[in-house]
């Protein structure tokens, strides 16, 4: 396994989206800066009545992508508050659950705020669904259809983690991701 804090270290990140109703993930792996798109999907939940057995379903499912893939390091959106309380328990049991299977196989782990991931991947901390997997397809080279879009959250943790691990070459700032790419075509496929 390598250092997931190692800028430019070949690594394979999980990314998850918790949710009790549908939970994201993607695997991306990085070779020398390049992002490659593993693996991407979702976990539907709303079949099972029981809360207590989709928490179940989200630890199963995220060891079985542990155990598959043997991801360096496991991302993670942050449950952020809404309009209610108890959907928002209910969104940090899903993370914890999550964050417990990794932690079984000792995958560390790093949380993100829903505006921090959207703010990495497009340059705007409000930007919609769309706009967040419009730049994914850039990145990954991978087009994310309608189906894929509940996916598309937990791969963009993912990502986020791997362009806030400093694993951008350093030197020149930028202020969008419009200057970025004009400077550096070469970081899409």
């Amino acid at each position: 396994m390598t250092d997931p804090s190692t800028p430019f270290s070949n690594q394979i990140i999980l990314g998850i989206d918790p949710g009790t109703v549908i939970m994201g993930y993607g695997l991306i792996a990085i070779d020398n800066r390049k992002i490659s798109l593993i693996t991407l999907g979702i976990l539907r939940l709303s079949k099972f009545d029981d809360h207590a057995l989709r928490l179940k379903k989200i630890f199963e499912r995220t060891l079985a992508l542990v155990e598959e893939y043997k991801p360096d390091v496991l991302a993670i959106e942050a449950p952020f508050y809404g309009k209610n309380v108890q959907s928002m328990l209910k969104l940090g049991r899903a993370q914890g659950v999550a964050m417990a299977a990794a932690l079984y196989r000792d995958i560390p782990i790093q949380e993100y705020t829903p505006r921090e991931i959207k703010k990495s991947i497009t340059g705007n901390g409000t930007a919609s669904k769309e706009q967040v997997a419009a730049m994914l397809t850039q990145l990954t080279n991978y087009n994310l259809s309608p189906e894929t879009l509940d996916a598309t959250d937990g791969l963009a943790a993912a990502v986020c983690h791997h362009l806030k691990s400093g694993n951008l070459p350093s030197g020149k700032g930028y202020n969008s991701w419009k200057s970025f790419l004009k400077d550096n075509p070469d970081r899409l496929k």
